[in-house]
């Protein structure tokens, strides 16, 4: 059972589709980790693209997966609210199997630092169980519009 729904989440970081990219958060400690997951669906619009007759998640979209989840437990802490989270770095980033059509992508991120203004945290990527991408993610947090 899902902790935050899409809609929730939307009214945490101001990501839309096509770009919001975490279907729904199912564990979160507020600064400290959270575990999402992104519904691959067939359709879909990468694909049409990267690659056609061999459709593969590009690698970055799975980064962004993984910043998107780690902004959701970073940006619900009250401090933080109506703040965006930016990359300051993407570190150690590996790719070790391809995301497809029709996976379930589950996103880890804990976070290591955490300060007022930036993060830093280990993110995982794994596709039934088989890790697919990890990465170290640092951002910059900074006030949005209507903070």
């Amino acid at each position: 059972m899902a902790l935050l729904d899409k809609e929730q989440i939307k009214q945490i970081i101001p990501h839309r589709d096509p770009f919001l990219l975490i279907d729904e958060v199912e564990e979160m400690e507020l600064g400290k980790r959270v575990v999402a997951k992104k519904y691959i669906a067939p359709d879909s619009y990468w694909f049409q693209g990267h690659f056609p007759g061999h459709p593969v998640t590009p690698g970055v979209l799975t980064i962004e997966m993984l910043a998107q989840a780690g902004a959701v437990c970073v940006l619900s802490m009250p401090e933080n609210k109506g703040k965006l989270a930016f990359f300051a770095k993407i570190d150690k980033a590996k790719f070790r199997r391809p995301v497809l059509p029709g996976d379930t992508v589950r996103l880890e991120v804990e976070m290591l630092k955490l300060k007022s203004s930036f993060g830093t945290g280990t993110a995982t990527a794994t596709v039934d169980g088989e890790l697919a991408a990890s990465a170290e993610i640092t951002f910059a947090l900074s006030k949005g519009e209507n903070a």
